[in-house]
């Protein structure tokens, strides 16, 4: 009888009665994800040197060789975390090394919600939806739209300069957003537990309804895209307290 009368005096007052709830949750190690890309060189460890709770972190590494035509991921993989008409938080806890090198105009993905459209016969085997990025030292966000096939259709809103980002420091990103097609959708975006994004109104993912799955990991798409440039070829970044949920504590790193 007491919950019933709760639930309408927070209904009476306007209180959110919805409950927490994760739906995937990581502390840095290998065991729960459905697989991991690691292209050519690349490697996906778990460490127990470098983390931000403790005991360990996955390390994410890549390394650029000249002789190498492919891509360059380093991610792991939790598969069919959202589709068209969902809402959901997303948050995870990464640390460039000190030495790390931001050389001008060179970006590098963090993470990603992709799925496989080569059965649509447009080219388009592991789309990606959302990415976030640094560009140098800033962060960034893209969200994607629109037809999958023609590739033409593809639309995609991207926002830059949203923090920035040190070597040698955990940081925290959450993102929450409504997977919508139309402009009813919504996307926001927290960076070390402030708010860099408030997108409302706006189409979120793309027309096709199949399911996406969530990477965190690096993926040096510079290299595959523009070549290699800077001085420093091996890259690695550390990643901690991955999570997805229904509310802000369930993926928050800091809060769980």
């Amino acid at each position: 009888m007491l919950p019933s009368i709760f639930y309408y005096l927070f209904a009476a007052l306007g209180v959110s009665t919805v409950q927490a709830k994760q739906s995937f949750s990581n502390t840095g190690t290998k065991s729960g994800w459905n697989d991991f890309t690691h292209d050519h060189l690349g490697k996906v460890e778990e460490v127990k040197d470098v983390f931000y709770k403790g005991p360990t972190a996955l390390r994410m590494t890549q390394i650029h060789d000249d002789e190498w035509n492919g891509r360059y991921h380093s991610e792991a993989v939790k598969k069919a975390v959202y589709k068209k008409g969902d809402t959901g938080f997303y948050g995870f806890a990464f640390q460039l090394p000190k030495n790390w090198e931001f050389t001008k105009d060179v970006g590098f993905n963090l993470a990603q919600f992709i799925t496989d459209f080569s059965d649509l016969g447009c080219g388009e085997k592991g789309m990606p939806s959302t990415m976030i990025a640094i560009e140098e030292d800033q962060l960034s966000a893209r969200v994607k739209y629109g037809s999958v096939c023609p590739t033409s259709a593809q639309k995609t809103t991207k926002w830059s300069k949203l923090a920035t980002v040190k070597p040698g420091v955990w940081h925290t990103v959450v993102i929450q957003a409504s997977w919508k097609s139309d402009d009813s959708g919504f996307f926001r975006m927290w960076f070390d537990g402030k708010q860099v994004r408030n997108e409302e109104g706006i189409k979120t993912t793309v027309s096709d309804g199949r399911a996406f799955d969530f990477r965190v990991g690096l993926y040096a798409n510079h290299w595959f895209d523009h070549g290699y440039s800077g001085n420093q070829p091996t890259r690695q970044v550390y990643y901690d307290q991955i999570a997805i949920g229904s509310t802000m504590d369930d993926a928050d790193p800091s809060k769980w």
